[in-house]
């Protein structure tokens, strides 16, 4: 069996975010990165999976040369070995523009299952497990959080709103994983150790059959304009002394100036 998981690298959402001055992006000087959550979720699936069927397990990642931090958190985990997109081109790319170098980049391997988060924590778009499907022509099965993988066909149980539906489809196909689907390992201090002799290339965009234009901010189908914070909240009111005497003055607030009695 052998399964591609695609990551990205993304802000720990622990860490305090600021809009860097003069552009539509935050300023990263500082700022933790680790491995998606999301595609964490799906890392772990892809190992347990090789671990009862045998096989490989492949990482892709797009960004910069910093991004093999988090590719290095999923070899540490147990994956054999990982492809990093790397280039100037590659900057300022949407989803679309993302799916589209990724795509090309999975269709240079050999592969019976592809695995990603259903999104990634910083820019929440949620598309790019879909739109690498469509890509390459397979099938898609989204926001799953069980997965039995059978004799040329996967059985995903996916959360829908209101509850949740089980979906048969057949092999190749790209599953997206939501939290619940397993409870990711930490990497040992073995599998750290491990992690650093592992193959991590980086593939330039040559090597991918496509274009300057067909990626990046030049492939992009969207762009992002401006960044803004969200407005600092207002100040909370203290009322102090007798029950009688506070409760008639929040009732009027929350009635005249809340509107929300």
């Amino acid at each position: 069996m052998n399964i591609i998981v695609l990551v990205k690298q993304v802000p720990d959402t622990e860490t305090r975010i600021k809009v860097k001055p003069g552009s539509a992006d935050i300023e990263r000087e500082g700022v933790n990165m680790v491995l998606n959550p999301y595609d964490e979720f799906a890392v772990e699936e892809a190992i347990r999976i090789k671990e009862a069927k045998g096989g490989s397990v492949v990482v892709i990642t797009m960004g910069e040369q910093k991004a093999e931090e988090a590719v290095r958190t999923a070899l540490a985990m147990g994956a054999d070995r990982a492809k990093r997109l790397d280039g100037a081109e590659f900057a300022g790319a949407d989803a679309y523009a993302t799916a589209m170098a990724l795509a090309a980049a999975v269709k240079a391997e050999q592969y019976d299952l592809i695995l990603c988060g259903k999104q990634a924590v910083d820019d929440d778009c949620a598309q790019v497990g879909t739109l690498v499907a469509s890509m390459i022509g397979i099938p898609v099965v989204n926001m799953v959080v069980k997965l039995e993988v059978g004799d040329g066909v996967v059985k995903a149980t996916r959360e829908i709103e209101g509850g949740s539906e089980v979906v048969e489809a057949p092999m190749p196909c790209v599953i997206t994983a939501q939290k619940g689907l397993n409870e990711p390992r930490y990497p040992s201090l073995p599998g750290i150790m491990k992690a650093k002799k592992k193959e991590l290339k980086a593939v330039p965009l040559g090597e991918l059959g496509l274009g300057a234009g067909d990626v990046g901010a030049a492939g992009a189908k969207t762009k992002v304009v401006e960044l803004l914070m969200p407005p600092e909240r207002k100040a909370g009111q203290v009322f102090e002394g007798e029950p009688a005497e506070i409760v008639p003055k929040v009732v009027r607030l929350l009635r005249d100036e809340a509107k929300v009695v």
